[in-house]
């Protein structure tokens, strides 16, 4: 049922005229005697006072309050329309009223302000992504153009290779070509993943198979240095629905940085669970750690803290999780090492993740 609206002035003057009415009646009642016949000229002249009096305390209600209240009003609803230039007038009053004007001043001031910022900031966003998608189409173009000839000098390489006696020096050689050649393919790969990328496949399978995968391949690369990676499994944990291949690729990615993070002797330790309503995939290491400028820059695109980096394995990382409504963090400290958070939904059609 609809509530019916009453008139802010009716609210206002019924509780005057209540009390002026009453008070002239008990007035009238002590000083005039019932039976004389001025009573009734007493109770004319009475309500007409407590007329003119409401009337009176009308007009001044609507000089103090009902005009700011209007102008307040019409001056919301240009705000609503997106116009910010808009300032209320009776600020100055020294009163709940002006403090009421201040403060919607000051509000419509902070909104223009904010505004101006947005849309600095969507300018230059704007700017940086036509950049970026510039250089994307560059390296695109490139990347094929390199690929066919790398292509052909690792197939020369693998000629020389057999055809070198076996205590040939030039084997040792011939083995480091090949690794830079790989090295180069990954980038490659990298660049025309992160120019073009690819839709994940989602599938409902085991997540730590996926993370057990990795992890051998990891520590097939640190068999010759002094650095353990250890794994701790979730055997209970629900299958997640992940396209596998994509996510091997994004645990790989952080398990190989968090190897060459480490001088010398060291640990990485790969947890799995469950956290707010996600699986959750933690890589720790115990390595240089990042200081807090690296910490705001760190997914950024061709951003790196390795001399021979590329700065795509990380910014890559976070599209591939975010194409799974997940979430990757990372918390670190210099000279402590870092730990590398993902938390995935179990579910492709649950809702985002929302970034902390």
């Amino acid at each position: 049922m609809e509530r019916v609206r009453v008139n802010w002035r009716l609210k206002a003057l019924l509780p005057v005229v209540f009390v002026l009415l009453a008070g002239l009646l008990l007035f009238t009642v002590a000083t005039v005697p019932f039976e004389d016949p001025q009573r009734h000229t007493v109770l004319v002249v009475a309500v007409g006072g407590a007329v003119v009096i409401c009337m009176v305390s009308l007009g001044v209600l609507a000089s103090l309050i009902h005009r700011p209240m209007t102008e307040l009003k019409e001056k919301v609803g240009l705000v609503g329309k997106g116009n910010l230039d808009v300032a209320v007038s009776f600020d100055r009053r020294n009163d709940e009223i002006g403090d009421l004007g201040r403060n919607f001043n000051q509000m419509t001031q902070q909104l223009r302000e904010s505004r101006r910022e947005i849309e600095t900031m969507h300018r230059t966003e704007m700017s940086r992504a036509e950049h970026l998608a510039t250089l994307g189409e560059l390296a695109t173009g490139l990347a094929h153009e390199i690929r066919n000839p790398l292509a052909g000098i690792a197939g020369v390489i693998e000629i020389i290779g057999r055809d070198l006696p076996p205590t040939s020096p030039a084997r040792e050689m011939v083995k480091d070509v090949r690794m830079e050649i790989n090295q180069i393919n990954r980038i490659l790969t990298d660049l025309l993943e992160t120019a073009r990328p690819h839709p994940p496949r989602m599938m409902r399978s085991d997540l730590n198979t996926t993370v057990e995968h990795a992890v051998m391949l990891a520590r097939q690369q640190v068999l010759s240095q002094p650095i353990r990676i250890e794994l701790r499994q979730s055997p209970g944990l629900p299958e997640v629905e992940h396209d596998s291949d994509k996510i091997h690729q994004v645990l790989l990615n952080l398990l190989l940085n968090a190897v060459q993070a480490i001088d010398g002797e060291g640990a990485v330790l790969v947890e799995i669970g469950s956290r707010d309503g996600c699986a959750r995939v933690a890589v720790s290491d115990t390595g240089r750690g990042l200081s807090a400028e690296q910490l705001s820059q760190i997914f950024r695109p061709f951003y790196t803290t390795r001399k021979n980096g590329t700065g795509l394995g990380l910014s890559l990382a976070r599209r591939i999780v975010e194409d799974h409504h997940g979430r990757i963090g990372v918390t670190s400290e210099a000279g402590k090492g870092s730990t590398f958070e993902v938390l995935l939904p179990f579910s492709a059609a649950a809702e985002p993740v929302e970034t902390a």
